[in-house]
């Protein structure tokens, strides 16, 4: 079976988080919160499909109704 480098790089990440912690789950949530309130998101959190859909079709309308392209004959 071929590799697949992103889940090798999660299972990654996730196994040096839980080390951290000392593989205790209470203290890696404590961890993720603290991590959390020093990294406040910096653009739109999108909290469901609908929200999603929403703002995926407000960003496209804002392309389409962007400045229009000239191609030449």
């Amino acid at each position: 079976m071929k590799a697949d480098p992103i889940l090798e790089e999660v299972w990654r990440v996730k196994e040096e988080l839980a080390r951290e912690a000392g593989y205790d789950v209470r203290r890696l949530c404590e961890n993720t919160r603290c991590w959390a309130a020093q990294h406040p998101p910096s653009g739109p959190v999108i909290h469901g499909a609908e929200e999603l859909r929403q703002y995926v079709e407000q960003r496209e309308g804002h392309v389409a109704s962007g400045p229009a392209t000239q191609t030449e004959a």
